[in-house]
């Protein structure tokens, strides 16, 4: 098993953890985490996929390895903002969740008048 070979299969691997806890974990830190998961393993699996072809005798472009980084970059600024957009809802509701129930049941404090 070559390296790059083995670098597209952990690549893979990445993208289906990253998809087991996006579908799994309710908690919103743990699906940006797993989002972060998913976009890390597509760009290894890209990268390695450009890379096979230049191995392959095909002509070199830098075009591949521009996205990629290009990529990593556009995810982190995602993950930013993600992170502050939970922040925030901490901030405002003293509590991170997602579970629709959890908004729409109505307070104690505020029943009949």
């Amino acid at each position: 098993m070559t390296p790059a070979v083995l670098a597209a299969l952990v690549g893979a691997a990445l993208v289906g953890l990253g998809l087991y806890g996006l579908i799994v974990h309710p908690h919103p830190l743990r699906k940006l985490l797993a989002f972060n998961l998913v976009g890390s393993g597509a760009f290894l699996v890209f990268g390695m996929v450009a890379r096979r072809g230049a191995a392959a005798g095909l002509a070199f472009d830098p075009v591949p390895q521009a996205m990629v980084i290009t990529g990593i970059v556009v995810a982190f600024a995602a993950s930013a903002l993600a992170v502050a957009l939970v922040l925030r809802l901490f901030a405002t509701s003293g509590r991170v969740d997602l579970d629709p129930r959890v908004w729409t049941r109505p307070d104690d404090d505020s029943s009949t008048s």
